[in-house]
């Protein structure tokens, strides 16, 4: 059985479901993963934080655009009038449910529970416009049933797992249809995995049920080598390893969550990054299978904060680090990049809600310094493999820039470097011309 995702630019209108039913109906045993229609998070959104801030006209009048929307599109879908009135009856019921949520005190567990409507009705309407226009059985699964986050905020695949079993039987089979991004945290109550979720419900899945594999579909043919938006003359990548793509992904990549890659790769089920504009395209295969040559891509990352702790007390200091780290654990906040000297730490975060607390906290180590408004560059490939003839281009192409920060990860898979955002754009295009554009020559000193 296969899993497939759907992302919100691919069910963002009556035509576009239409491409992606399509799609499915090229396939007898599968789990569709939904996520909410394009734009749908962001209004919900808008409601609550309107609702929040007492502006209960704002938020009413959103949310009776947003029903308006909702009943666009689904008259575009269905071709009649039984359809379509159907289909608007669930549609009533869901926004009573959100004339409900509003009402009294708002807090965050109504917010969690009006962010997962945009997923459950889109799911909705794609199961809708199937039995109805198709007239083909697809059976629906309730994410809240199977997808539930343990003590420390996380997902568990032996869970899914189980409770897939419990819930539907031993075996799943035929077509059938769920949410992405929404779950139940360790209380009982609506959460969600964050931006971009839905893709990472998809993995979980996929390893939870051992599917044969995984189908990522946005609206983009796979993983470039670089940032399409800065850089012109990108490629895509037919074929990447899993550790490279989950690089790329934390680094920036749009196209994949940062956090899928690892379900899938703990039991080698290959992802596939496919285009529901074009599907005849091979988009990019993720797998464990693929050895890596040479450079393979470059992604980066805005809206950084760098850092650096100066103190004596480092030098032959055992636990001085431990330390250190336990003020970034105790305000939640995690690190990008570090790098160390003998008396002094550099590091990254890209989470600056707690910066002032943990700047306040370090001063007992020594002095503090932050460089806000900082972006970190990641070039992703067998960096290793040749470091000097890699690193000697690296550094070339990055001579005009301000580089505060350059590090080998911990594998063999990525050098990265963090300068300041305003360069970002040039750096991209610059290691780009050196990297992929140049003739391979190497580089001596």
């Amino acid at each position: 059985m296969k899993v497939l995702k759907f992302g919100g630019t691919s069910l963002g209108s009556a035509q576009r479901i239409k491409q992606v039913a399509e799609i499915i109906s090229r396939e007898n045993h599968c789990i569709v993963v939904c996520s909410a229609m394009a734009g749908v998070t962001d209004t919900l959104q808008e409601i609550s934080s309107c609702w929040s801030r007492g502006n209960k006209q704002e938020s009413f009048k959103i949310k009776a655009d947003l029903l308006g929307f909702f009943e666009k599109h689904s008259r575009e879908l269905f071709s009649g009038q039984y359809g379509f009135f159907k289909f608007r009856e669930q549609l009533i019921f869901y926004f009573e449910e959100v004339e409900k949520l509003l009402r009294g005190h708002w807090t965050k567990q109504k917010e969690m529970q009006l962010l997962a409507l945009g997923e459950v009705i889109t799911s909705r309407l794609l199961q809708a416009y199937f039995l109805t226009e198709l007239t083909q059985e697809i059976k629906r699964l309730d994410a809240f049933e199977f997808l539930h986050l343990n003590q420390g905020g996380d997902p568990s695949v032996s869970d899914i797992a189980q409770k897939l079993k419990n819930n539907y039987g031993k075996e799943l089979s035929g077509r059938l249809i769920t949410q992405g991004f929404i779950c139940l945290d360790n209380s009982g109550g609506a959460s969600n995995l964050g931006r971009g979720g839905s893709d990472f419900t998809a993995t979980l899945l996929g390893a939870a049920i051992e599917a044969s594999s995984i189908e990522i579909w946005t609206d983009i043919d796979g993983l470039r080598n670089n940032d399409p938006r800065y850089v012109d003359n990108t490629k895509a990548l037919r074929e990447i390893s899993y550790a490279e793509a989950a690089e790329l992904a934390y680094f920036g990549a749009k196209i994949l969550h940062p956090a899928c890659v690892w379900p899938a790769s703990r039991q080698n089920i290959p992802i596939f990054l496919k285009n529901t504009l074009n599907p005849g395209s091979p988009g990019t295969a993720i797998s464990g299978n693929v050895r890596a040559s040479g450079i393979r891509a470059i992604s980066a990352k805005s809206g950084i904060s760098m850092v650096r702790i100066e103190s004596a007390r480092m030098l032959n200091a055992y636990g001085f680090l431990r330390r250190v780290f336990e003020i970034f654990d105790q305000w939640e906040t995690p690190i990008d990049v570090i790098t160390t000297s003998e008396v002094s730490i550099s590091l990254t975060i890209d989470n600056p809600y707690y910066l002032e607390e943990i700047a306040a906290s370090l001063e007992k180590f020594g002095k503090v310094t932050i460089e806000r408004e900082q972006a970190i560059i990641c070039v992703v490939g067998d960096v290793l493999a040749c470091r000097q003839e890699h690193a000697g281009r690296i550094m070339k192409a990055m001579k005009p820039f301000q580089v505060n920060m350059l590090s080998f990860g911990g594998s063999r898979n990525n050098l990265t470097a963090v300068l300041p955002a305003k360069e970002k754009k040039d750096a991209l295009q610059a290691l780009h011309q050196q990297l992929f554009l140049q003739t391979q020559v190497p580089v001596t000193a």
